[in-house]
């Protein structure tokens, strides 16, 4: 019976090795991938080249992920979770900019590796139309008024639904008050150095 079983499995392991060849999309990690390590621990081996692929769990589209991160750019590093707790998110909800996403693709559950982006891939260029001068009076109204500005100086401003924030820099102050904010994010329009340790994958 045990000799029935693992002949049956095996041809049944066969047939989809055969289909993935042919029809590489139509199989997903699950019950395959389960059954390639109970072969795998039964000693039975059946050569593929697509066997190594499916077993590994890799970043896809719409990954969910554990990992540390740095972003730097020419002033130095600006984002390091390599020192505090890893951050989690899930590719495509708009935590990570398109870039940033699409450098991950492909990589391998427990791998740490740097990227050097080329200007703009990261957060876009630099776009003059997101400087803007801004009332004393309006940020008053915003609740993000302070007594002084001085240029560099980076001011939260909460999102139109109330529910966020977004961050601009202080690029001049007008003697009537006005504050000419840079809503650019940092790192628009710069090379920018993006280390990652991918700690897991679902």
């Amino acid at each position: 019976m045990a000799a029935f079983w693992g002949e049956s499995h095996r041809s049944f392991l066969q047939w989809h090795i055969r289909l993935m060849e042919s029809e590489p999309n139509t199989l997903r990690m699950g019950w395959f991938g389960l059954s390639l390590a109970f072969f795998e621990l039964r000693g039975m081996r059946v050569q593929s080249p697509f066997l190594k692929l499916i077993c590994m769990t890799t970043v896809q589209a719409g990954s969910f992920l554990t990992l540390h991160y740095r972003l730097a750019g020419p002033q130095g590093t600006l984002i390091n979770t390599f020192e505090d707790k890893p951050a989690t998110l899930s590719l495509g909800s708009g935590e990570l900019s398109p870039g940033m996403e699409q450098a991950l693709m492909g990589l391998e559950e427990g791998v740490r590796t740097t990227f050097e982006l080329a200007p703009g891939v990261a957060f876009g260029e630099r776009n003059p139309d997101m400087q803007q001068w801004v009332a004393r009076k309006l940020l008053a109204q915003l609740g993000a008024s302070q007594e002084h500005y001085v240029p560099g100086d980076v001011v939260q401003f909460p999102t139109p639904d109330g529910h966020g924030t977004y961050a601009g820099a202080v690029m001049q102050v007008a003697e009537d008050g006005a504050v000419l904010f840079d809503f650019n994010h940092p790192l628009a329009g710069h090379p920018v150095t993006f280390e990652v340790h991918v700690i897991g994958i679902l």
